[in-house]
């Protein structure tokens, strides 16, 4: 992801930043008892390279999707964002995929970076019609907002307008700085999110701090996670994931997905292990799982990472 990127790490202050006041309030009613369901994911499953490390040796490319989806149980599925898929093929992915997976496509551009987002056609009722092919299978669709979408009443009706028309679960990204930098202008759009009960994503990337912001605003959390090829910084990053996630999740939160970015997409994998085995030390009950690493002499026998 080309977005946020910087060569240069050892100026960047990766420091989370506190929880804002309302996430107590979202997060009092987020949850209760139940396990902790917590979906980690990639970006893709067409990688070749996984052949062998993740999908056993011979696996052919319409074999992808299968394996995938029993290794990871969620994937940022950025497929939707280029075109909207048929009936036919929504179907064949929910066949292939496992029984607990969950599918988050994102929401196609020519909504999200339409003028008016969509607002004088009927392209997000047939969005939503055709995601519903997923059924139970569905995690939350997330919509990314262009950078040129700076804050303004004429942005947030439009935004008020396709929230009241999306019929399914919904996370808003922003990245017009604007958002951000205006106090009131951002708490305007997070109220607004909250009404709707759409959650908010958050990036992680090194190059833009602000978008790492930590507000919550429904009783989910969504997290894209940009790593730099399991530099250093890689790790002290996610164990400040894994103590903040494991606050939410004590103080109520019961659904959140994690998406692990890295430019070599060989080493997401590494990195959703790492992840994974400061998460397993939680104190709390856990619905998840994570890809195991294949031992490259036996095709589909397992062994732990480290």
């Amino acid at each position: 992801m080309e977005f946020g990127k910087t060569s240069d790490l050892a100026s960047v202050d990766f420091s989370l930043p506190g929880d804002p006041p309302g996430n107590a309030r979202v997060l009092h009613g987020a949850g209760g008892a139940q396990p902790v369901e917590f979906y980690l994911g990639a970006t893709g499953w067409s990688i070749r390279e996984w052949v062998g490390l993740l999908y056993p040796r011979g696996t052919k490319p319409a074999e992808y999707l299968h394996h995938y989806s029993r290794q990871f149980n969620t994937i940022e599925f950025n497929t939707t964002y280029y075109r909207l898929p048929d009936a036919g093929l929504v179907r064949r992915w929910h066949e292939q995929s496992a029984d607990d997976f969950r599918f988050c496509p994102k929401v196609m551009q020519s909504i999200s970076h339409s003028r008016d987002l969509a607002c004088g056609s009927d392209l997000v009722e047939r969005f939503c019609e055709a995601m519903n092919g997923f059924r139970e299978k569905l995690g939350w669709c997330f919509l990314q907002l262009p950078p040129h979408f700076a804050p303004s009443e004429n942005k947030l009706l439009q935004l008020e307008r396709l929230l009241a028309r999306f019929s399914l679960p919904l996370c808003v990204e922003l990245r017009h700085p604007g958002w951000f930098d205006d106090a009131e202008a951002g708490a305007e759009l997070f109220d607004l999110l909250e009404k709707y009960g759409v959650g908010t994503v958050i990036t992680d990337v090194a190059g833009r701090r602000d978008v790492c912001h930590m507000t919550l605003t429904a009783p989910v959390a969504m997290l894209r996670f940009v790593g730099n090829d399991l530099h250093p910084t890689d790790s002290r990053r996610m164990q400040q994931w894994s103590d903040r996630l494991n606050e939410w999740c004590t103080q109520g939160l019961r659904e959140l997905y994690f998406f692990m970015h890295q430019p070599g997409e060989k080493n997401v994998p590494l990195a959703c292990r790492q992840l994974m085995d400061l998460v397993e030390m939680w104190d709390l009950p856990l619905k998840t799982r994570c890809p195991q690493i294949l031992n490259s002499g036996q095709a589909g026998e397992q062994l732990s990472l480290f």
